[in-house]
């Protein structure tokens, strides 16, 4: 078991990985090694992940949810495999902390009686300024 977030826990035979040819830094060794890493892991699949936090995983990793629920990461920022391997579970488990985070609730407000009359004060001088400034015309 690979521990992600507070209470959110996943399986190691769960998580897919896969290694790709990929480009950027490395020369001619990039050609010949698969160094780009990918991460697929089916979000039914993790163990303690609440509704409330699966929905809000949907709303912030949308662009890497497939159709069927499957979260797909890549990583090839480092010219090593393990590196990029590494930094796609440090990514994951960050992404799993921020879905378990609840937001706080908005308090509906309103302006106070004092920052009305400031605001207030503030429009009526622009308009005598810009008065002033048709006069002088």
């Amino acid at each position: 078991m690979i521990r992600l977030a507070p209470g959110v826990a996943v399986e190691d035979a769960r998580l897919g990985w896969a290694q790709i040819r990929s480009g950027g830094p490395g020369g001619q060794h990039v050609n010949t090694t698969a160094s780009q890493v990918e991460l697929r892991v089916f979000v039914a699949d993790l163990i303690g992940l609440s509704p409330a936090a699966t929905a809000r995983l949907a709303n912030l990793a949308s662009h890497l949810l497939t159709n069927d629920g499957e979260l797909i990461m890549t990583c090839a920022e480092t010219r090593s495999a393990h590196r990029n391997r590494d930094l796609l579970l440090e990514r994951l488990c960050a992404l799993m902390v921020d879905a378990c985070a609840v937001p706080k609730p908005r308090k509906k407000t309103k302006p106070s009686r004092a920052a009305k009359r400031r605001r207030l004060e503030a429009k009526s001088q622009r308009s005598d300024l810009k008065t002033d400034r048709k006069a002088k015309e």
